[in-house]
C-alpha cells in the first residue's frame, strides 16, 4: 500500500472506532448514576461514621457541574464498553504490517495484558474506599469534608488507572524477553530494584496512613514481577534447547 493508502485506512479506522466510542458513551451515561453512587460509597461511610450528613458530602462548584461530571464517567465508561471494537480497529490496521511470529506474539500480549489491567483496576476500587476513609479521619473535629466533585472523580479513575497499568508492566518484561532485549536472569537479577521501586509506588499511590493497602499493592506487584522473572526464564530455556537442536541438525555439524 501507498502512502496515501495507508492514511485512507487510518482514516476508516479512526471513524469506525470514533463512532464506536460515541456508542458506547450514550450507552454508558444512562450508567452513571450507578458510577456515582458507587464512587461516592465511601463518603457515604464517612458520613455514617461522623454522624452528619451535612459535614461529608460531594460538592458541585458550578452549575454545570453535575453534568460535567456524568460527561466525564459516561467518556471513560464508552472507553471501556467501545473497547472491543476500537482494539479490533488497532488490530485490523496493523496486521498486515506483522509476521506471522509477531502476530502471535501481539495476540498473547494482548491476552495477558488486559486482564492484569482490568485486575489493577479492580484492586484499585478496593483500595479506593479505604484511602478516603484513611485520609477523612485526619479531619479535627468541628471540621467538614466537602469532596469537590471533579476532584473527587480524577483522584478514583486517576488512581483505578494507575494501578491498573503497574499490573500491565510485567507483561513488557516478558515481551522484552521475547524479543530478546532482556535475559530472564537479568530480570531477575534485578529484583532488588524491583522490590524497591514497587514499595515506593505503592507507598506514592496510597496514602502514608493506609499501610494495610500499601502493603498488599507492593506485594502483588512483587509477586508478578517474579512471575514474569519466572516465565521469561522458561522462555529462555525453551529458546536455548531450540537452537541447540536446529545446531545439532545443521549440515556439517559433530554428531
Amino acid at each position: 500500500m501507498t502512502l496515501a493508502e495507508h492514511l485512507v485506512e487510518l482514516r476508516k479506522r479512526l471513524i469506525i472506532a470514533g463512532i464506536a466510542l460515541v456508542v458506547g458513551m450514550v450507552l454508558a451515561f444512562f450508567l452513571t448514576d450507578a458510577v456515582i453512587w458507587a464512587m461516592t460509597e465511601p463518603i457515604r461511610l464517612v458520613a455514617e461514621r461522623r454522624g452528619n450528613d451535612e459535614l461529608v458530602s460531594l460538592m458541585y462548584q458550578n452549575v454545570t457541574g453535575p453534568f460535567d461530571m456524568r460527561l466525564r464517567i459516561a467518556f471513560a465508561v464508552g472507553i471501556i464498553i467501545s473497547a472491543p471494537v476500537w482494539l479490533w480497529q488497532i488490530w485490523a490496521f496493523l496486521v498486515p504490517g506483522l509476521t506471522r511470529k509477531e502476530i502471535r506474539y501481539t495476540i498473547g500480549f494482548v491476552a495477558a495484558a488486559v486482564p492484569l489491567f482490568f485486575a489493577g483496576c479492580y484492586v484499585g476500587w478496593l483500595v479506593m474506599p479505604h484511602i478516603v476513609e484513611i485520609m477523612a479521619g485526619f479531619t479535627p473535629e468541628g471540621a467538614s469534608n466537602m469532596f469537590e466533585a471533579r476532584y473527587y472523580y480524577d483522584f478514583v479513575f486517576k488512581l483505578l488507572v494507575v494501578i491498573g497499568v503497574s499490573f500491565v508492566l510485567p507483561v513488557f518484561l516478558v515481551a522484552l524477553n521475547l524479543a530478546g532485549v532482556m535475559s530472564g536472569r537479568a530480570i531477575l537479577g534485578g529484583w532488588r530494584v524491583a522490590i524497591l521501586v514497587a514499595v515506593v509506588f505503592a507507598g506514592l499511590a496510597t496514602p502514608a496512613a493506609d499501610i494495610v493497602s500499601m502493603l498488599l499493592l507492593a506485594g502483588i506487584l512483587v509477586v508478578l514481577f517474579f512471575a514474569a522473572a519466572g516465565l521469561s526464564m522458561i522462555f529462555d530455556r525453551r529458546r536455548a534447547k531450540r537452537d541447540a537442536a536446529m545446531l545439532a541438525q545443521a549440515p556439517g555439524s559433530l554428531s
